[in-house]
């Protein structure tokens, strides 16, 4: 069922998308501005988010194998060097360190833009023979960017992430590692935070700087714009020959190991805010939510009601349900307001007629629904409305992904369609750069990936007509 906006503290999205996501950024009490411009605060509400995140995909990673590291936050600019694309690629972006306390240092230090460097030098030390393979790693740290143009969440110059990094011993098992890691990031995106996605591969313009390969998983918003949400990167042995990286292999002669590595970041979140609020705020995933059941006791000074509101708060979180009482003296109205705002689940009703019918109102966030439930099966029906919103709002974004995914056969057809309606928009590629970059200038519109499930749709390059290699997908994206 429809809903009334509730909140008048956010921008309506359909009026202004950038300042309703803001919006919902701050008055949801997710992050705040630091002082330090393009940084910014992860506020308890939105770290407890990135935690559940970061617990479940922990989980994840740790049933195939890999392990938690962690590494120094400070790179030695020569052992940055080493490696020539990864250095151009991220030179814009690096912040440097050139005083330690009243010294000037002999050579800079750079803050990690991320990891490849670090992990390559430390298994140069370590790795003798093909017995250690493969080694699988991971951390969970954060890297500072110095990006122009910050959004919380989306770009920022500090953000938290998790990049995994493995070395094996053969081209086969990495390359497997790389498909592997990619499957792993569009299953969580399904399963846990019901987001659809399309898994696909990088062009070369836009893979990762010293990557063989670069596959990616694009999510779209609800404003029908691209968000890549998380990508796994195939390395080959560059890397380990541009920093010695060798062990002796099973005919006792030296090799190269070869290389992936993976990462996903805080960016989720803000792929969580734009794939599923509305206008009254949050709506979010029950299995990452903070909160998944708020209780609201109605007419609260009654006798009893209070109590019996504890009751079923115990009751819940002894199923495992994260559950809060909120028993302040604001209105309920108020309380409805506030925790739709912060995208809760499921809100709880109890007052002195439900009480007399032993029964309590569950309220879904995602469509308003109210469901009278005896409470005598509480727990099972509250976990099985818990599953029914996450399954409603899959469908709902798949629906998105699907009605705003377009073909297109000439270049005018492209760019009309995105100036238009916006969303995906496939086309067939001859692979030639001069067409992609042709696109972005002309069409607007940059490559988000040649996906994984190739399609036919003609035989001709609609840019330059030329025959045609690939299936391409074109959108703009943040």
């Amino acid at each position: 069922m429809a809903k009334e906006k509730n909140v008048e503290r956010i921008t309506n999205m359909e009026d202004d998308f950038a300042q309703w996501y803001t919006d919902i950024c701050r008055q949801a009490e997710l992050v705040e501005y630091a002082s330090v411009k393009g940084f910014t605060i992860l506020r308890p509400y939105g770290y407890a988010i990135w935690e559940n995140i970061q617990r479940l995909m922990d989980a994840e990673f740790k049933k195939t194998g890999h392990e938690n590291v962690a590494m120094p936050v400070l790179i030695p600019e020569s052992l940055l060097k080493k490696e020539g694309e990864l250095v151009n690629g991220f030179a814009p972006e690096v912040a440097w360190v050139t005083m330690g306390g009243s010294e000037e240092l002999e050579e800079r230090l750079a803050f990690r833009p991320t990891s490849e460097t670090m992990f390559c030098d430390h298994w140069s030390s370590i790795l003798q023979t093909y017995r250690q393979l493969p080694m699988l790693y991971n951390q969970w740290c954060s890297v500072i960017r110095w990006e122009k143009t910050t959004r919380p969440f989306l770009r920022s110059r500090e953000f938290w992430w998790q990049e995994g990094h493995t070395i094996h011993e053969t081209a086969e098992e990495a390359i497997a590692e790389t498909e592997q890691q990619l499957n792993c990031y569009a299953d969580f995106c399904r399963d846990v935070l019901a987001i659809p996605v399309v898994k696909g591969r990088k062009t070369d313009k836009e893979k990762f700087a010293g990557a063989e390969a670069t596959y990616t998983i694009e999510a779209m918003m609800k404003d029908h714009k691209a968000l890549q949400s998380a990508t796994s990167h195939y390395f080959g042995d560059k890397f380990s020959r541009a920093y010695d990286v060798t062990f002796t292999g099973r005919d006792n002669t030296t090799q190269y190991p070869f290389q992936t590595s993976w990462g996903s970041t805080t960016r989720l979140i803000g792929a969580v805010i734009m794939t599923h609020g509305d206008n009254n705020g949050l709506v979010l995933p029950p299995r990452v939510a903070p909160i998944q059941v708020v209780i609201v006791p109605i007419a609260a000074h009654k006798p009893g009601v209070l109590e019996k509101a504890g009751e079923l708060r115990d009751r819940l979180a002894a199923a495992g349900i994260r559950v809060k009482l909120e028993d302040s003296d604001q209105s309920p109205g108020w309380k409805f307001a506030q925790y739709e705002m912060k995208g809760v689940p499921l809100r709880l009703e109890i007052g002195p007629k439900d009480m007399e019918a032993d029964q309590c109102v569950l309220v879904r966030r995602n469509d308003g629904e109210k469901l009278p439930t005896a409470l005598a099966e509480l727990e099972s029906a509250v976990q099985t409305q818990l599953d029914t919103v996450h399954e409603m709002m899959y469908q709902k974004a798949l629906e998105n992904l699907q009605e705003h995914t377009y073909e297109a056969y000439s270049i005018e057809e492209a760019k009309q369609l995105q100036a238009e309606k916006g969303g995906f928009i496939k086309t067939m590629w001859c692979g030639d750069l001069e067409c992609e970059l042709k696109m972005k200038e002309e069409g607007g519109m940059s490559s988000r990936c040649m996906p994984l499930e190739q399609e036919h749709l003609s035989d001709v390059c609609p840019i330059c007509g030329k025959k045609a290699k690939y299936s391409i997908i074109w959108g703009v994206a943040y």
